[in-house]
């Protein structure tokens, strides 16, 4: 519109010189006005790389489907079925259903393995048969990997197990309301996600007064000799199994960064407190258990 009426005034005054430049003015003038400043663009860590935030959640996705047909396989393979280990005595330390049912919430869990220890803990130890757990994971192949593992199970089509496509940063406050569930666990997700604090956030939100965030995640091991030892093993050989054994090194190498990138394990204790959880000192055995000399660790918090 503004060429239109700057061609229309050049025709009406094309005799008149004088009257050209207004409109040359104004074209100017009004091109100034309406140029908008240049924002930042927010930025996060995709493993080393630093990527645009709002790109990172499609990145991630890219790299869970690729893995999610062998991603069993490969946790075997990388950790010699000391993730198995892990997530036993994860489990086990919460040990669901001592206190009677509980409603839990495995965000992250799409392959359901915690899910099924959960329940499995809550039957062969109490005789629980009414805790119930619901998987919630942002990855669609992730959960049908869940889904059918859980098909060969006693809990398949019963009210103690069901999958959620959601975002652990926004969880639908229709689907997950306020205060509803008794125990939240997440394992091996939280360092993927873009916003650490928003998925502690929702964590609280949903979680009843007094109840119970869990969380195993790798972490920092403090030996300085361990530490050497594991690094050369994780950024030599886990990308290599991924090569040889899911044909993906890309992925491989980008869960080895991430884990580096993720916070200290007293700096995500705090980061838990800020949440609005209770836990404990700031010592292994108190806000946080290491698992292998930190090569893994379980944090744990409770809703005041």
């Amino acid at each position: 519109m503004q060429h239109n009426l700057c061609r229309q005034t050049l025709r009406l005054s094309f005799s008149s010189r004088s009257s050209l430049r207004p409109c040359i003015r104004l074209a100017h003038s009004d091109a100034q006005f309406t140029s908008a400043p240049q924002q930042q663009t927010r930025t996060t860590a995709f493993g080393f790389k630093t990527v645009p935030e709002d790109a990172k959640e499609s990145m991630v996705k890219e790299v869970f489907d690729s893995v999610a047909s062998n991603y069993d396989l490969m946790n075997d393979a990388t950790s010699f079925g000391v993730h198995r280990l892990w997530k036993d005595t994860f489990v086990s330390s919460l040990k669901p259903g001592r206190k009677g049912p509980l409603r839990c919430i495995d965000v992250g869990g799409g392959t359901g393995d915690i899910a099924l220890r959960i329940l499995d803990y809550a039957k062969d130890n109490h005789y629980d048969r009414e805790t119930a757990v619901e998987v919630v994971d942002i990855n669609a192949q992730m959960l049908k990997e869940g889904f059918k593992r859980f098909k060969s199970t006693m809990y398949h089509n019963t009210p103690q197990i069901s999958f959620h496509e959601a975002n652990a940063q926004s969880l639908p406050p229709s689907q997950f309301s306020d205060n509803s569930y008794d125990l939240y666990t997440i394992a091996f997700c939280i360092r993927n996600c873009t916003s650490i604090p928003e998925v502690l956030k929702e964590a609280h939100r949903v979680l009843k007064p007094g109840g119970t965030f869990a969380c195993l995640e790798f972490s920092q091991v403090g030996n300085p000799f361990l530490s050497s030892l594991y690094d050369q093993y994780s950024f030599t050989m886990i990308p290599l199994l991924g090569t040889i054994l899911a044909g993906d090194r890309d992925s491989y190498q980008y869960l080895v960064e991430s884990i580096r990138k993720f916070p200290p394990q007293p700096e995500f204790a705090r980061m838990i407190r800020d949440a609005g959880f209770s836990t404990g000192k700031d010592v292994d055995g108190g806000a946080w258990t290491d698992l292998w000399g930190g090569i893994a660790s379980i944090h744990t918090g409770v809703k005041v």
